[in-house]
């Protein structure tokens, strides 16, 4: 029989303005993957925080045992030597240090003050073998992909005597190759004795692999389920993250597209660097007004470079095409131009390019359109309030007030701001890239719902996802992607997810 390794009852975690926790309970059993479910701002991340020590004992109310023992965590430090670590959705990994020197870094293999490097790249090579890597030790961090910087997180992980791992969002950045190694890596480590709790949006991944989940809604532990009870579905998780059930993922909507509003003809982009290589290789496409057109690909297609080089020529080189806007050219060589020709960009990459993260909701809403708040070269502070506060209240953005950091909301929040911003500077169309990246059903409920508005009001809005489910129930058309080339434009009747994935492989050459 299986016994508790951890149990965290009635915590309370208050900020101001702000009870983000409120007795919150979970009990996670020895050797099992346990799940945490909620919507973006239910307090997930904040509970395992609590937990590991970021938020210190003495700073929440509630009490942790941990292995049978009550502990009083001050830091990670503490948490860490005592078997528990957690992996955070934005790496903490050095890029320039060598794969060993991350995994060791602060724990380092020395002998009277001087570090071993035999020893620990030798170390490192059998922790990496464990999570399935064969890069060498010595290779910089910068040098590998997202999903490899994953597993030499776990790794690290192991090399601490981890006995209970917390992954935050373990699969979000991830291709589906990479998130179902990781997957089978953590199936490992129960085998080994090793328990983990996983915070993940992806309701299938859930399944595959949870042996329990506790919802979390707004800043309460709703209830526990039992996985393999054979009664959990996710529509059952779903009713429990929102509190009602979501009879359809998507909202209903009725297309009625008018003018053509933006044509890409003749698009061609090379690679920054090796400037021989076509990323985009004659692409052409339209979007009229009201339409939602969606672009799929396979990851390397070239769809966000498609997408960034038409706005401002943000990526690539030797860049050539047409862009049309009503019928009448318009040059998009620079952001200021692109804009001015009303057209925006939503990045994939909120965190880095859409959002200032120490500054506040206020200053990010309004920093796109700032002329339209500008009088004598001043900010009218005042209407910038306003602004900002009515996008807040339109927007369902989960904050205290329009002066909150950006930072310091929840990823769907944060998507709903970054649109706040565009929205604002009121641009006919909107290139939204991935915008449901990262944030649970109920929040992409929400994004579809301002997508649907954006189009009755007339805009012209393009959808780049790596979801087939997402295009297939918001768009009108779907153009596919392959190496750089359009390869179909299909319309939402005709379209489903096997045709689109034929159109999404067609240039590529099969292995021999």
């Amino acid at each position: 029989m299986q016994d508790t390794i951890l149990a965290m009852r009635d915590i309370t975690k208050t900020f101001p303005g702000v009870k983000a926790l409120q007795d919150v309970s979970i009990e996670v059993e020895r050797g099992t993957v346990h799940a945490i479910c909620g919507e973006n701002g239910a307090g997930k991340s904040t509970l395992m925080k609590v937990l590991s020590g970021v938020y210190p004992h003495g700073t929440f109310e509630g009490s942790i045992e941990f292995d049978g023992q009550p502990v009083e965590f001050k830091s990670i430090n503490d948490s860490e030597a005592s078997g528990i670590v957690i992996i955070h959705q934005e790496l903490a990994l050095s890029p320039y240090l060598s794969i060993a020197e991350n995994i060791y870094l602060g724990n380092e293999q020395a002998k009277r003050g001087w570090i071993d490097w035999n020893k620990t790249n030798l170390e490192a090579a059998k922790l990496l073998k464990r999570v399935g890597l064969r890069d060498n030790p010595i290779t910089k961090v910068t040098d590998i992909g997202v999903g490899k910087q994953q597993l030499v997180e776990i790794a690290k992980a192991l090399s601490k005597e981890v006995k209970l791992l917390i992954l935050d969002e373990p699969t979000a950045a991830l291709n589906d190759d990479d998130s179902a190694h990781l997957l089978g890596l953590i199936s490992q480590l129960r085998e080994q004795g090793i328990t983990s709790i996983i915070i993940s949006h992806k309701l299938n991944e859930i399944e595959a692999i949870a042996d329990r989940v506790t919802i979390i809604r707004d800043g309460k532990s709703i209830e526990t389920l039992e996985m393999h009870s054979g009664e959990v579905t996710e529509e059952r998780i779903i009713r429990g993250m929102v509190g009602r059930s979501l009879e359809s993922r998507f909202p209903d909507h009725e297309s009625n597209p008018g003018e053509e509003l933006l044509r890409i003809e003749d698009w061609t982009v090379h690679h920054p660097i090796d400037r021989s290589r076509k990323v985009v290789d004659g692409a052409t496409l339209n979007v009229r007004a009201g339409e939602i057109v969606g672009i799929a690909g396979l990851m390397g297609a070239g769809r966000t470079e498609l997408a960034m080089s038409v706005f401002g020529h943000s990526y690539g080189t030797g860049i050539s095409g047409k862009v049309y806007k009503r019928g009448v050219e318009v040059r998009t060589n620079t952001v200021p131009r692109a804009i001015e020709a009303g057209i925006a960009y939503v990045t994939e990459d909120r965190k880095r390019y859409g959002l200032n993260l120490i500054d506040d909701i206020k200053r990010n809403i309004s920093g796109s359109a700032l002329g339209k708040l500008a009088r004598f070269g001043f900010v009218n502070d005042a209407e910038e309030s306003t602004v900002a506060e009515r996008f807040r209240k339109s927007m369902n953005i989960k904050a205290p007030n329009v002066t909150a950091k950006t930072g310091k909301l929840s990823g769907g929040n944060q998507q709903k701001v970054v649109l706040s911003k565009w929205m604002f500077a009121d641009p006919e169309v909107l290139i939204l890239d991935e915008p449901t990246r990262g944030i649970d059903v109920g929040a992409k409920y929400e994004i579809y719902t301002v997508i649907n508005r954006l189009a009755d009001e007339g805009k012209g809005i393009i959808v780049i996802s790596s979801e087939l489910p997402e295009l297939l129930g918001i768009c009108d058309r779907i153009y596919t992607l392959s190496e750089g080339h359009i390869t179909a434009d299909v319309p939402r009747s005709e379209a489903t997810a096997e045709g689109l994935m034929q159109y999404m492989t067609k240039y590529r050459e099969v292995d021999a």
